[in-house]
């Protein structure tokens, strides 16, 4: 079996970095491939071969209606896996990225580069709905982009779903990606302890204090039982990847545990490929 995969998105956002880390992985990679052309190049592509396109608005005659109807007719064939992964960005940190490395943008060369932007997010609308995978690189690490582009592939293989948890902060804002959400605030809370306060939830001793809740035990257990069959059922309906985010207060303390839990509680089903992710400890450690 064939697996194309089409890397497209917002121009900055990270496409280069995907086809790079998509050919480390073993795909054949083809970046700024015309889209009149792509039919051809999948039909010439060897059985049990993988190639990674990239197609993007500096592409020659790109239209994202065009490639989407493009798209829907590969899907009928059989004996090809394909996926569209889809990158994108806040504006501000686009604006940064430009600047940064004086790169001019696409479609802004007569225009304000914030102009270019907001017209390549009407352009890619279309695109974006259509694809199997979007990943906001805002605040992403070139190390987490490559988790998360391998362990999609590796999930591919396996005809399993990707499992993202990850804990956040509620103060931060919610994370963009998640498709689940649980508020963890209601649970007694370590950080009026002051020997605990300077700790994690990775620390066994925030774990013990939280876990001294009278109501965690029940919502854990009812956290897991509503979980587990969703993943059997969103493999049904196509989709590879699910993220569940975690919340509390500081993202520190209580979120972190129950992500943890969660974690390791996942790894035990064996039901799906788990990566995880503490969102706030992880800007710490950049900043560090």
């Amino acid at each position: 079996m064939k697996r194309i995969v089409i890397v497209s998105g917002l121009s900055g956002a990270g496409k280069t970095s995907v086809l790079k880390i998509l050919e480390d992985s073993g795909f054949e990679v083809i970046d700024n491939l015309p889209l009149s052309v792509l039919p051809q190049v999948i039909a010439d592509t060897a059985d049990n071969s993988r190639v990674a396109v990239g197609i993007d608005a500096r592409t020659r005659d790109f239209d994202s209606e065009k490639l989407c109807d493009l798209y829907s007719e590969i899907k009928k064939d059989v004996n090809i896996a394909e996926k569209i992964i889809f990158l994108e960005c806040d504006d501000e940190h686009l604006l940064r990225r430009f600047t940064e490395t004086r790169r001019s943008h696409p479609l802004a060369k007569n225009k304000k580069l914030s102009d270019g932007i907001a017209q390549e997010r009407i352009l890619m609308t279309p695109l974006r709905k259509k694809s199997d995978l979007i990943i906001d690189t805002t605040d992403l690490k070139i190390s987490q982009l490559r988790a998360m582009v391998e362990s999609e592939i590796s999930a591919a293989s396996a005809k399993e779903i990707v499992v993202s948890v990850m804990s956040f902060s509620y103060r931060e804002g919610l994370p963009r990606e998640a498709d689940l959400v649980f508020d963890v605030r209601f649970l007694r809370n370590p950080y009026y302890e002051p020997t605990l306060r300077p700790h994690t939830g990775k620390d066994p001793d925030v774990g013990a204090y939280i876990e001294q809740d009278a109501d965690y035990s029940s919502f854990f257990n009812r956290l897991t039982e509503f979980i587990l069959p969703l993943l059997p059922r969103f493999m049904q309906e196509g989709k590879s990847r699910l993220t569940i985010a975690i919340g509390c207060t500081g993202g520190k303390h209580r979120s972190v545990y129950i992500a943890e839990q969660l974690y390791k509680w996942l790894l035990s089903q064996k039901a799906c490929i788990v990566t995880l992710t503490h969102r706030e400890l992880d800007k710490i450690k950049q900043e560090k």
